[in-house]
């Protein structure tokens, strides 16, 4: 193995670039070469790929977002694209991919892998935290920091105006951010897209607290909860109870991907990008690179994509518990 390809694909996380430096100096150090694919899988298609260094990736460890971008790509979904991707790879002398993302990049690589056998190992970037085979994702724990300090500054608010906050958070099918960021924040209802949670309930976790004398109540909901968004739920709690305080619904969105990537990032994805490496070396691929109990890990493409990564439901006991 003489050259190694390295890409980051899907949405953004804090972390990808202390990941990408990781590949890049482990690399180095073995005495590989290494190519940088900008856009991920549209830049293999359209031969966008550079030579990097250690210069390369000076001074980005504390950097949120990706430095070789990202972008979506119909076209590699097409077994046409594909063919190009891999021209372009022979074309640099490119042996082995390291795929910096998500279940999509993931998908995409398995594919490729399956079709051209060159070998290829993940790197689990993702604020969700959705991703089977690793304790936790690369931008996770930035993203989670973030939502709890925008939980805080709103519950000041909240207090200030005896109000009800409906908060939702990144989660289209996990609700890790907002389990985290809800139990840190002090929530009196959390809402994921894992546990059914009613409109019943939420009234009544909302009335437990008012006869305790609460004046401001917080609920924190991931975006893919079944019962809808933040704005639905609002109103469906509104409609079932005449005599309701005031009530606000903040929408945090993307300002969860961005920020400075936290030193846990940091670290976790500097761990999993040199483990990458040395895995590729190794003669795995294939396979995601995660960390399990504080060991690293390597885990099927096949199951990692497929396989379910289970919130832990005591958390959810924690948020009733707690609220008192």
């Amino acid at each position: 193995m003489k050259k190694i390809g390295v890409f980051t694909s899907g949405g953004d996380a804090p972390g990808m670039n202390a990941a990408l430096r990781a590949v890049v100096r482990g690399c180095i150090y073995y005495g590989i070469e290494v190519y940088g694919i900008r856009y991920g899988y549209k830049g293999m298609i359209e031969g966008d790929i550079i030579p990097l260094n250690s210069h390369s990736v000076s001074n980005i460890i504390q950097r949120a977002g990706t430095v070789l971008k990202s972008a979506r790509c119909q076209e590699f979904r097409e077994p046409e694209g594909r063919k190009k991707a891999y021209d372009n790879l022979k074309k640099f002398g490119i042996d082995a991919l390291i795929a910096i993302g998500g279940d999509g990049t993931f998908t995409g690589a398995k594919i490729f892998y399956e079709e051209y056998s060159i070998p290829v190992i993940g790197i689990p970037g993702t604020i969700d935290n959705d991703i089977y085979g690793t304790d936790k994702t690369i931008g996770f724990d930035t993203a989670v920091n973030t939502a709890l300090s925008a939980v805080d500054n709103i519950r000041d608010t909240a207090d200030s105006h005896d109000r009800v906050f409906f908060i939702e958070v990144m989660g289209r099918d996990s609700g890790y951010i907002a389990i985290q960021s809800g139990i840190g924040g002090g929530a009196e209802m959390v809402m994921v897209p894992e546990t059914k949670t009613t409109i019943n309930e939420v009234i009544e976790a909302l009335q437990k607290g008012w006869s305790r004398s609460k004046t401001s109540s917080i609920v924190v909901i991931a975006e893919g909860d079944e019962e809808g968004n933040a704005f639905e739920i609002s109103e469906k709690v509104k409609a079932k109870v005449k005599d309701l305080k005031d009530i606000r619904v903040t929408i945090l969105g993307h300002v969860q991907r961005g920020g400075t990537p936290t030193a846990q990032d940091r670290i976790l994805a500097s761990r999993l990008g040199l483990s990458a490496v040395e895995g590729l070396r190794d003669g795995k691929t294939g396979v995601m690179v995660g960390v399990i109990n504080d060991e690293v890990t390597f885990t099927s493409f096949g199951d990692s994509i497929t396989k379910q990564k289970p919130l832990n439901k005591d958390l959810i006991r924690m948020v009733e518990i707690l609220s008192i």
